[in-house]
Formats: C-alpha cells, sequence, structure tokens
C-alpha cells in the first residue's frame, strides 16, 4: 500500500502546475518564432520581386536622358525672369503708398497755393492746372538734383516717389480741389460789350453772375435749410435753389442769402459730428454775412481737427436776398 500510494504521489509531482505553465510557454516561444521568420522570408521575397520588376536603363538612355535634362535647363528664358522679377519689384514699390511728413505736405500746398496766385485772376480751370503740373515738373527735376537742391537728400526720394506714382493721393490728402474743366458750346448770341462771366473753374451747369460763387470758401449764417438732407447736383442748382426760398418766404420767415454747397466727390470736411457727402446744399441767412473759413485752414486749426485737409472743400456765395 505504501508503494502505490508513493507512485501516485511521484505522478503527481511530474504532472504539476509549474511543468505545464513551462510547456505552454515553450509552444508560443516557437509559434512566434515560426511567426517572425514567415514574416521575414515574405519581406525578403517582396523585395527581390521588386528589385527584379525595377526598370533598369541602358547607359545609352541614361546619356540620352541627361543630355535632354541639359537642354531644357539651357533653353530657359533666365534673363527675362530676372528681368520680369525686377520690374514687379519696381511697380510693388512705385505703388506702395507714400506718407509725406506733414511739414512736406504744408510746404507743397504753400507752394502750389502761391503758383495759383500768381496768375492771372480771370484765369480758368486749364491754365491752372497747366500751372501745377508745371510745378510738379519742375519739383521732380529738383528732387532728383538733390545734390545741389534745397530738399534734404532722405527727403528727395520720398517726394519723388509721391510726385510720380501718387500725385493724385498726395493731391487729396492735402486738400487741394482742381475742379473737372466742362467745356460748353453756346451760341455767340450775346449782346455785344456783356460782360463774359467765366464759370469753368466750378463742376456742373454754368453759375450765374448773381450768385458770386466763390470756391474754398465757408459762410457762417443760420440754417435755412440743411444741408444734410437737401442735396443738388451743382453749385449753381443749390444757388438756384437759394434765390427760390428767398422769393417764396413767408412773412417772418427768414430769407436765404448764403449758399454753401459741396462738390467733392469724396466729400466735404467740417468740425461736427456729421459726415457731409458730396453734393449737401445749405441754404443759409445772416444779416451781415462773415466767412468761417477762406482758401485753406491754418496751421493751428489743422493741429486742433488733424482729420482737417489743407484746403477748404465748400463753395459758397452770398446772394441779394
Amino acid at each position: 500500500m505504501a508503494r502505490i500510494e508513493w507512485g501516485f504521489q511521484g505522478r503527481g509531482k511530474w504532472c504539476s502546475y509549474k511543468r505545464t505553465t513551462l510547456i505552454i510557454c515553450s509552444i508560443n516561444i516557437a509559434v512566434a518564432l515560426y511567426v517572425l521568420h514567415s514574416l521575414y522570408n515574405s519581406i525578403y521575397i517582396s523585395s527581390n520581386i521588386d528589385s527584379q520588376s525595377a526598370v533598369k536603363y541602358t547607359p545609352d538612355q541614361i546619356r540620352k536622358m541627361e543630355e535632354s535634362i541639359r537642354i531644357r535647363r539651357a533653353s530657359e528664358p533666365v534673363e527675362l525672369v530676372k528681368l520680369v522679377k525686377a520690374v514687379e519689384k519696381e511697380l510693388s514699390r512705385e505703388a506702395s503708398e507714400v506718407e509725406l511728413p506733414r511739414p512736406m505736405k504744408q510746404k507743397i500746398a504753400d507752394e502750389i497755393l502761391q503758383r495759383l496766385k500768381s496768375l492771372d485772376h480771370n484765369s480758368n480751370v486749364s491754365v491752372q492746372r497747366e500751372a501745377v503740373e508745371s510745378w510738379r515738373k519742375e519739383k521732380i527735376e529738383e528732387a532728383k538734383k538733390s545734390m545741389n537742391s534745397t530738399i534734404p537728400p532722405e527727403e528727395a526720394g520720398m517726394l519723388v516717389r509721391a510726385l510720380e506714382s501718387n500725385w493724385a493721393v498726395l493731391f487729396e490728402e492735402i486738400g487741394l480741389w482742381m475742379p473737372t474743366e466742362v467745356i460748353y458750346k453756346e451760341h455767340d448770341d450775346k449782346p455785344e460789350g456783356e460782360e463774359e462771366f467765366d464759370d469753368r473753374i466750378i463742376p456742373g451747369r454754368p453759375v450765374p453772375p448773381e450768385c458770386h460763387a466763390e470756391i474754398h470758401t465757408d459762410y457762417d449764417g443760420a440754417a435755412v435749410r440743411w444741408g444734410l438732407t437737401h442735396h443738388k447736383d451743382s453749385a449753381a442748382d443749390c444757388c438756384q435753389a437759394c434765390l427760390d426760398q428767398a422769393s417764396h418766404a413767408k412773412p417772418g420767415e427768414k430769407k436765404c442769402n448764403i449758399w454753401v454747397y459741396c462738390p467733392s466727390e469724396t466729400g466735404c470736411f467740417s468740425p461736427d459730428i456729421y459726415e457731409h457727402k458730396n453734393g449737401e446744399c445749405w441754404l443759409k441767412y445772416a444779416e451781415k454775412p462773415r466767412l468761417n473759413f477762406k482758401d485753406k485752414y491754418s496751421e493751428s486749426y489743422r493741429n486742433a481737427h488733424p482729420s482737417a485737409p489743407l484746403f477748404v472743400p465748400w463753395v459758397s456765395g452770398v446772394v441779394s436776398a
């Protein structure tokens, strides 16, 4: 009995938990090695197939391909590409806005104003434009010869770019308004000796002499009709509205004797909270008309009102009520 029990115990020890675990782990390791071997063989076989299927060029074909690349590179318009890039760079440089310092803008405005004042009082808009254009060309030449010029060299280049490429922008920034010339064909049927009225300096239809139109002028007065909601197509129409109001005013009502018109397409400056647009027609009354502003705003006024242009943009007139 003791021998049989010993044999059973020995067989149980041989089939213990540790031996079973070791056998299972050995089997897993063998399977893993087999899987890795299979993967390595598949990758190796695939690379051999790709290398065998790759296109192989002969030395003559390689030489022809290299020659074709050299010919294509030689035929590229390298100089033309460089020239186009240089032109584009120059155009972009010229197109960029040049912001001139305020003292330089002030000096430009003063010189243009002096040139215009030197003209004959009866000169029309064509003569005025020619005078301003002549000044611009002279200033450009002076700036280009900055070595013998009164203009500091660091400002000369900036001034040339502003006068050549951004002249229209600079013209508007300094607040100088040059009206577009409008030529009317009329029959010469006026009586001899009648004085001609030069109305071409103001855009729109001719302004009658009795309107006493003054450009770059703003008169003060009590508003008979607010211009914010009263727009007209021209200064002549604005003046006529003033005359019509005065002739139809009821007893005790103020009669218009001052008209103020905004001819600028970009609107007109005024030191109030409103945005004054092109075509505004203000009808006013004043027992003794007096000027608000004339020709240009003073430097002290522009310092207090940074958005004010150099020149007064309004057109005004005093009529007989």
